[in-house]
């Protein structure tokens, strides 16, 4: 597959650029480098006239023709090692890893409708926070925004969402929780960044069941009073008492 659809596309994404920004060099080179040796070719024929009426300039023509000729290969080398760098050729992909993907479904078929010891209920991971984000991005677009993800990027917050009339930004931090949970864990940049940023920011709470089914999302604006303490790397708040401040997003 990376053979036949990735490795295609991304090189001649590459090749693209490479010839784009080569040809541009090509072009400057040549404009300037020509320039320069008309330039020496015109001054060693003044400096040979000058000589045959028997003058004695400083530069004699033999050391500006000589000149000349320095710059035109100069060209020629430059130009011929430009062509080179248009001749890509792509490598063969190399295996860094791979996963072996199992429908929780087909494992609870195997072992005859019972899920197996190791197939412990949904938790707090990695897999309930794609749920929740899944849940967002769905509520901002039909509220006509345009979200876009940001979690990765350490801003203090999951989602980055823009009107669709304004285009105003709003930053939405995203905190996927067990419909049992009593707390949340939030952490001292995202605390700091919701104040800074108070009228925009919003903190987003999706609880979900015991099915993994989210839960319509708790928007609760103006979530934190205060800043932690400077040591505290996070800080757990009361579910309920986040909920209760949730609003009807718009």
């Amino acid at each position: 597959f990376a053979i036949s659809k990735l490795v295609p596309k991304h090189f001649q994404e590459i090749k693209s650029r490479r010839e784009s920004l080569v040809d541009k060099t090509h072009d400057a080179v040549k404009n300037r480098l020509t320039q320069e040796i008309a330039f020496w070719d015109h001054r060693a024929q003044e400096l040979k006239a000058q000589e045959d009426a028997g003058k004695q300039p400083k530069m004699n023509s033999q050391k500006a023709q000589h000149r000349a000729d320095e710059l035109n290969d100069r060209l020629q080398k430059r130009l011929e090692d430009l062509e080179l760098e248009k001749k890509l050729s792509p490598l063969a992909p190399i295996v860094q890893g791979g996963a072996l993907i199992v429908p929780i479904g087909l494992i609870h078929k195997l072992s005859k409708g019972t899920a197996p010891p190791d197939v412990a209920p949904i938790r707090d991971t990695r897999t309930s926070e794609l749920i929740g984000m899944k849940s967002v991005f769905a509520m901002e677009r039909s509220l006509g925004n345009q979200p876009r993800d940001v979690s990765d990027q350490n801003c203090g917050y999951d989602i980055e969402s823009a009107d669709g009339k304004t285009g105003r930004l709003r930053f939405l931090e995203v905190k996927a929780r067990q419909s049992h949970a009593e707390t949340v864990t939030v952490t001292r940049n995202e605390v700091v960044t919701a104040i800074n940023s108070r009228e925009n920011y919003f903190l987003v709470v999706v609880l979900i069941d015991e099915n993994g089914n989210a839960r319509p999302p708790v928007y609760v604006k103006h979530p934190f009073e205060k800043e932690p303490e400077f040591s505290a790397a996070s800080t757990n708040y009361k579910l309920k008492d986040l909920l209760a401040k949730g609003i009807t997003p718009q």
